[in-house]
């Protein structure tokens, strides 16, 4: 039996590990915090989730605090929604044990990310990597989450989710799991690398130049936009399906970050030369992404009532997912 609400549930989470991009805080944090108003909010910081990255264990803590301050930064009211550690719910990792018992290894092996990490046949991958979406599946199904605001790159992923907790329910002939829905942003869900604007920015990428990091200072980010990919043109083009994908990205970025239409950010730009546009797009990150890193650093001077936040949300979140594994174990027949 599904608890219910006044108010339709999201859940969204993202792993602390390396810096987070403008790709994270476009993709997802601005979009929360938009979202919290209207849903009953739950945003997670996937620790479990990294340890599939031994190097990310190394600055585990600190980069857990780090995306804990971002968020709140990023305008996630604490009053208004749930913010809490992955880890801190036990609950996770049991439900996860027991959707691997419905979740076939075929459909995990055709999961695109866990290829593209593993090569095609994934003889060296480690189990916790090729189990990996049926952690995010628990995740999100312990919340009986309604939508998930993610990006682009996690449809797979939450199709898998919406698989599995339908098959769960098939099989109990009942509806244990809410089916959730995805909810992918218009503008600024898929951020592009600078260096490589045919590549999704990323905060592990080899090549640090192509992400523009929320800590990085007014200056690193001035230099990596203006060493931004374009194309052999000097000025823009009125003709946008003859723009390189590298101005499309920097105009997709500003028109995000301003709130404004992707084709009148292009026309403010036609016929500016290229140094021109990407000096006033760095101006125009800068002016966002400054106070931002001011409140993540006044959030980090303060570490003890960070973590007092983190404490309340995995309470409030734990309660939850209780209710939710108290039902799968009384439909799987497993002793109270």
């Amino acid at each position: 039996m599904k608890e219910k609400t006044h108010k339709k549930r999201i859940f969204s989470g993202i792993q602390p590990t390396n810096n987070l991009t403008l790709g994270n805080y476009l993709g997802a944090l601005k979009n929360w915090s938009l979202l919290q108003h209207d849903y009953d909010s739950l945003f997670c910081i996937v620790d479990l989730h990294s340890l599939t990255a031994i190097k990310a264990q190394e600055s585990l803590l600190e980069n857990t605090l780090l995306t804990a301050a971002t968020y709140l930064a990023s305008g996630i009211d604490a009053k208004l929604s749930t913010l809490f550690v992955q880890s801190h719910v036990k609950e996770h990792t049991e439900l996860s044990w027991i959707l691997t018992t419905i979740a076939s290894m075929g459909e995990l092996s055709r999961m695109t990310q866990f290829k593209s990490k593993t090569g095609d046949s994934g003889e060296n991958a480690k189990a916790g990597l090729f189990c990996y979406p049926v952690l995010m599946a628990a995740d999100i199904l312990a919340y009986q989450t309604n939508l998930v605001p993610v990006g682009d790159d996690q449809r797979q992923h939450i199709e898998l989710t919406r698989d599995l907790a339908l098959r769960f329910n098939t099989l109990k002939k009942k509806d244990v799991f809410t089916i959730p829905d995805g909810f992918y942003p218009k503008l600024g869900a898929r951020v592009m690398d600078l260096q490589n604007p045919e590549s999704k920015m990323s905060k592990s990428a080899e090549n640090p130049k192509g992400s523009l990091f929320l800590v990085d200072t007014d200056k690193q980010i001035m230099k990596k936009v203006k060493s931004a990919v374009t194309d052999s043109g000097t000025e823009v083009t009125p003709h946008y399906e003859k723009i390189s994908a590298g101005l499309k990205n920097l105009f997709s970025i500003e028109a995000a970050l301003t709130n404004r239409a992707l084709e009148e950010v292009h026309h403010q730009y036609v016929g500016i030369q290229y140094g021109k546009v990407k000096e006033s797009c760095g101006e125009v990150i800068i002016s966002c992404l400054a106070p931002l890193r001011t409140k993540v650093e006044e959030y980090l001077n303060d570490k003890g009532e960070l973590i007092n936040i983190l404490n309340i949300g995995a309470k409030k979140a734990q309660s939850l997912a209780q209710h939710t594994l108290g039902e799968v174990k009384k439909s799987l027949n497993l002793l109270p």
